[in-house]
C-alpha cells in the first residue's frame, strides 16, 4: 500500500488555491459589499489571510520558496510575492519585515535576482535581523514586504559598463549582470569584485560560468587576502584591471571607504558618470552634537546618549521597539514625533526640532535632552 504524503504537504497547497480563488471572488465590486457586513469590524481580506497569506490585498507578503547557502555566512532567499508586488528593476531594493522573538523588524535588502525573475534577496550574517533571516529562514515561511524601490538601476540606453563592488555590495549589481546577459548579446560589462578570498566571494561560481558563456562579460575577482585592498587613491589598479575604465559608465556598491575613494577618483580622472549605492548614510566628520538624555515617553524609558549615536540605536539599546527600514535616511519608515528638545542631522550637521515634528531617528542624534513620542 503506497504511503500517504504528510498532511501539511497537501493542506498548504490546497489552502493556497482556495485562498486565491476566494480572494478573486470577494474582491469583485459586486461581491465585496455583500460580504463585508459579515466580517465587520475586520475586512474580508483579513480572513483570507488565514487560508493563504498571499491572498490579502491589504498586507503585502511573500512565501519563501527556496533557501540557498552562498558562502559560510551568506544566504539567498527566494520568495513568491503576493498581490500588490511590483516587478523590480535590476538593482532595486525592497523592505522586508521579519518576526524575531515576537517583534516585527523591518530592514532593506537589495534584490539579487534579475529583472523579470522571481524575487530573491541575498543576506549576509550581520546584526539581529539579517542573522535571523540567513540562519533561520525555511521554505514556506512568510515574509512581510514593501514594494521595490531605488534609483540604482541600469542606464536607459546600452553602453559599456564598469561595476565596482566589494563584499555584499555585489548583491544589486548581480541583479544587473543577470538581467543584461539574459537580454542583450551585445552587453559589454567589466565587473571588479573585492572579497577576502575565493571562499568569501558570493556568486563566484555563477559569475565564472556567466563569463565563460557570455564574451561581453569579464569578471575580475580581487582577493584582498592575497593582493590587499584595491587602491583608488590613484589610477594604477584600475588601469591594470580595466584599461578603458574612463570611457565606461560606472556603478559602485560596497563599504563606505571604497565608495568615498571612488567618488574622489572619478571626480578628478573621469568625465563619465559614477552611480553609487550606499548601504549606510553619509555622516559628516565632526557633526556629533553634545548628546543628552533621551526619553521615550510612551515606553517610559530613558537613556543617556552621546552626540554621535543615532536615536534609533539609542532606542534599541534601551529596549524600545522602533519602526525602521533602510537605516540610512532614505525610506522615512523611522519617522517618530519629537515632543521636546533638539536633534542634529548627522548627514548635514543641522540642528532642528519643533514639538510634533517627525524625526528621522536613523540619521539623527540628540542635541541636548529630548523627548520622543514612542
Amino acid at each position: 500500500m503506497p504511503s500517504m504524503p504528510p498532511l501539511d504537504r497537501v493542506a498548504k497547497p490546497l489552502a493556497g488555491v482556495l485562498g486565491r480563488t476566494l480572494g478573486v471572488a470577494l474582491s469583485h465590486p459586486a461581491v465585496e459589499p455583500l460580504v463585508k457586513p459579515l466580517t465587520t469590524p475586520l475586512h474580508p481580506a483579513d480572513y483570507l489571510g488565514l487560508l493563504d497569506p498571499l491572498a490579502s490585498s491589504r498586507t503585502l507578503r511573500g512565501v519563501v520558496t527556496a533557501v540557498v547557502p552562498e558562502t559560510a555566512d551568506t544566504t539567498t532567499i527566494r520568495f513568491r510575492p503576493g498581490r500588490g508586488w511590483d516587478d523590480h528593476l535590476a538593482g532595486q531594493w525592497a523592505r522586508v519585515g521579519v518576526e524575531v522573538d515576537g517583534v516585527r523588524h523591518w530592514r532593506s535588502y537589495s534584490i539579487s535576482s534579475g529583472a523579470g525573475q522571481d524575487p530573491a534577496i541575498t543576506v549576509h550574517v550581520e546584526g539581529l535581523v539579517s542573522t535571523a533571516l540567513a540562519r533561520d529562514t525555511r521554505p514556506g515561511d512568510v515574509l512581510h514586504l514593501d514594494v521595490p524601490q531605488g534609483d540604482f538601476v541600469l542606464p536607459e540606453h546600452p553602453r559599456p559598463l564598469l561595476m565596482l563592488t566589494a563584499g555584499s555590495g555585489l548583491t544589486p549589481v548581480m541583479s544587473m549582470v543577470r538581467t543584461l546577459v539574459a537580454r542583450r548579446e551585445d552587453a559589454d560589462v567589466v565587473l571588479v569584485h573585492s572579497s577576502r578570498s575565493r571562499d568569501d566571494a558570493v556568486f563566484a561560481d555563477e559569475l565564472d560560468d556567466l563569463a565563460a558563456r557570455h564574451p561581453g562579460l569579464r569578471v575580475v575577482q580581487w582577493h584582498t587576502g592575497e593582493r590587499g585592498r584595491i587602491d583608488l587613491t590613484d589610477t594604477a589598479d584600475l588601469d591594470d584591471v580595466c584599461p578603458d575604465w574612463r570611457t565606461r559608465a560606472a556603478y559602485a556598491c560596497g563599504p563606505a571607504d571604497l565608495l568615498e575613494a571612488a567618488a574622489r577618483l572619478w571626480q578628478v580622472e573621469s568625465r563619465e558618470q559614477l552611480t553609487i549605492e550606499r548601504f549606510a548614510p553619509v555622516v559628516l566628520e565632526g557633526q556629533g552634537g553634545e548628546g543628552g538624555l533621551v526619553t521615550f515617553l510612551r515606553s517610559d524609558k530613558e537613556i543617556e546618549v552621546d552626540g554621535s549615536t543615532t536615536l534609533l540605536e539609542a532606542a534599541e539599546e534601551a529596549g524600545v521597539v522602533m519602526p525602521s527600514g533602510c537605516r540610512m535616511g532614505i525610506c522615512h519608515t523611522c519617522l517618530t514625533p519629537l515632543r521636546a528638545g533638539k536633534v542634529r542631522d548627522l548627514r548635514t550637521g543641522e540642528v532642528h526640532g519643533d514639538e510634533g515634528q517627525p524625526i528621522q531617528t536613523c540619521v539623527s542624534a540628540p542635541a541636548g535632552p529630548c523627548h520622543l513620542e514612542i
